[in-house]
């Protein structure tokens, strides 16, 4: 008799574990409440799904910043190269853009989603849209898994029902819910990968900006956190765009360390050719006002707040502004202060960190060290990474471990 497996949830981690574990000759079942299966998946990578990272195995962990070495042994048996390889044998060619990012050739997420589907379906796993309500156990071993409709007996279960970021795919809680349930440690949950709001109304003046090619740092308690290059928005809140939604994953406690971000406007030049060029530009517009002697340099609407923080009267002829008001535009220039009130919700979060304790889950099987029979994939492990590809990555390593371990291919 097959090893009867219910996989609850079926986005990118539940669709590969329950291929993996269809594969190794369990009957798998999928538990999925959504009109259709990879919901979330659908919309990653503004819909072109970023997939993985064609990266070395030593560069993946270096992108997860909270407990990367558990993955160790589900990136050495799945890493980027199978994970490309496999998906290219479901007929999704491929493309690597810049930062090795891995994307769906037609540049359609829709594409690895459907290709999944087709495999699970030819593989003969079924897929019943119910909610699962709770897991089962009897002696310290799963039994079943109790739905809204229905109870499906079980020798394995695996959970993968993702974080809390987007709830409106189904990304709820519901798993820490059933996690908590079974005796499992949910370390707490918050955004990451998220946007920024700041404390005041600077970046509110500049709604709708968006700068590219600057570099960005972020302080935690007068602490350079990280550093990057690249672009941001300015918002009616605060900041986003994938400077910042970088920089979210390393700040950790808003209310306990004050947070900060500066924004070297101009990385391409030092700090004495920067210089050289303000003062060229105060003598071409000597007998302007100073706001109107920064047009060449800064978009318009940053150069009024630009011109509060400095200090100097915006009216101030640009003849008369003295070495020192030019010495403190020019720190303003190469590190623009946001001082940080906190994160948007979780619910605008490209991903979740925190979950279920990864000191309670095998590394190399995701089977519980608590229930036997039950396995953890996905985001709803303790375990986030940085933007480019390794939050997926991170679903199709833990996929395919637990896939392989429920259905006794370990």
């Amino acid at each position: 008799m097959r090893k009867r497996i219910v996989v609850i949830g079926g986005g990118a981690a539940g669709m590969l574990a329950s291929i993996r574990a269809s594969e190794a000759g369990g009957a798998v079942t999928v538990l999925d409440p959504n009109e259709r299966l990879g919901k979330k998946l659908n919309i990653t990578g503004k819909g072109r799904c970023n997939l993985t990272n064609d990266a070395e195995l030593e560069t993946v962990l270096s992108q997860i910043p909270r407990n990367g070495r558990f993955l160790y042994s589900a990136l050495a048996r799945f890493g980027p190269r199978e994970v490309m390889s496999f998906f290219e044998g479901l007929g999704v060619p491929l493309t690597v853009e810049r930062g090795n990012r891995v994307f769906p050739a037609s540049g359609r997420a829709f594409d690895v989603s459907a290709a999944l589907e087709r495999q699970m379906k030819a593989l003969g796993v079924r897929w019943i849209r119910d909610q699962a309500l709770a897991v089962e156990t009897d002696a310290g071993k799963v039994t079943a898994v109790r739905g809204a409709q229905d109870t499906y007996p079980a020798e394995a279960v695996i959970l993968a029902t993702g974080g809390v970021s987007y709830p409106a795919t189904g990304s709820t809680g519901e798993g820490h819910r059933i996690a908590r349930e079974l005796g499992h440690t949910v370390t707490p949950l918050r955004g990451s990968l998220v946007p920024l709001c700041e404390r005041g109304n600077q970046c509110a003046r500049m709604q709708g900006l968006s700068l590219r090619n600057v570099r960005l740092t972020a302080f935690e308690d007068g602490k350079p956190v990280y550093e990057g290059f690249g672009e941001l928005l300015f918002t009616h809140f605060g900041v986003s765009g994938p400077l910042v939604l970088s920089a979210s994953a390393h700040l950790e406690d808003f209310s306990a360390h004050p947070c900060r971000l500066e924004l070297d406007l101009k990385p391409a030049l030092d700090q004495a050719v920067l210089d050289r060029r303000l003062v060229s530009d105060l003598r071409k517009y000597a007998n302007s006002d100073f706001q109107n002697a920064l047009n060449d340099l800064l978009p318009r609407k940053l150069i009024p707040v630009l011109v509060d923080l400095s200090g100097v009267p915006p009216e101030e002829k640009a003849h008369d502004i003295t070495r020192a008001q030019r010495k403190r535009v020019l720190s303003l220039l190469k590190g623009f202060p946001i001082e940080l009130a906190g994160r948007r919700s979780v619910a605008e979060a490209v991903v979740t960190a925190g979950g279920v304790a990864v000191s309670e889950v095998s590394p190399k099987t995701m089977e519980s060290k608590l229930v036997k029979g039950l396995y953890f994939a996905g985001e709803l492990l303790d375990l986030d990474a940085y933007t480019g590809g390794f939050n997926l990555q991170i679903a199709w390593s833990t996929g395919n471990a637990a896939g392989l371990a429920a259905a006794g291919d370990t």
